[in-house]
């Protein structure tokens, strides 16, 4: 009679332990739809969610790509010899002052951006959509001896600058656009949202 006893401690304390862990998978399980709706979905990342980004590992000259609205913007890290360019451009350009509204009004400056070194935008041809390539390198015979690097849309021979400014007399009627954005930290930075 003790072993009977001792058995249905033993199946007793199984089942018991058996059962909290069951039903701790089943509120884990329960739970995690719960959790998970407290992310932005990918659709709504899509419409326009902000998206933050980690920006501490950008080379110098280095152009990085991310999506934005279902977009791509680029993040570009200027070295001083790219920015040097940007002011003997200005009799070459449709709208060097970027009087257009292109940009948020933090970004209309000679260099677009917040600042200088990092510049953000919306990496889609104002022509026709296309996406510009970037191309750093100055006076390349294919695009002509006025090129201190920029954006070049292969689609119909659009030229940006390092600002995203368009150049006198193409097919792009204006400058790449800046998306609202603002910097969480020295590596950190957040596009689609620019409140304090």
């Amino acid at each position: 009679m003790d072993s009977e006893a001792m058995v249905d401690k033993g199946k007793r304390r199984f089942l018991i332990g058996a059962t909290g862990v069951v039903g701790g998978v089943g509120a884990v399980a329960a739970t995690a739809p719960f959790v998970m709706s407290l992310f932005p979905s990918e659709r709504a990342k899509a419409a326009g969610a902000p998206v933050e980004i980690d920006i501490g590992k950008i080379e110098p000259g280095q152009k990085i790509d991310v999506e934005w609205r279902g977009k791509v913007c680029w993040i570009v890290s200027r070295t001083p010899e790219m920015l040097a360019t940007l002011p003997r451009l200005a009799d070459r350009l449709a709208d060097p002052k970027s009087g257009q509204d292109q940009q948020p009004a933090y970004c209309k400056n000679e260099h677009r951006s917040i600042k200088p070194q990092l510049w953000v935008a919306v990496g889609i041809c104002t022509h026709l959509g296309c996406s510009p390539t970037f191309r750093k390198d100055v006076a390349p015979a294919d695009l002509g001896p006025d090129w201190l690097g920029g954006f070049f849309c292969p689609c119909q021979q659009s030229k940006f600058d390092l600002a995203g400014r368009v150049y006198k007399s193409m097919p792009a009627p204006l400058n790449l656009p800046v998306p609202p954005h603002k910097y969480l930290s020295e590596t950190r930075l957040l596009i689609g949202d620019d409140r304090s």
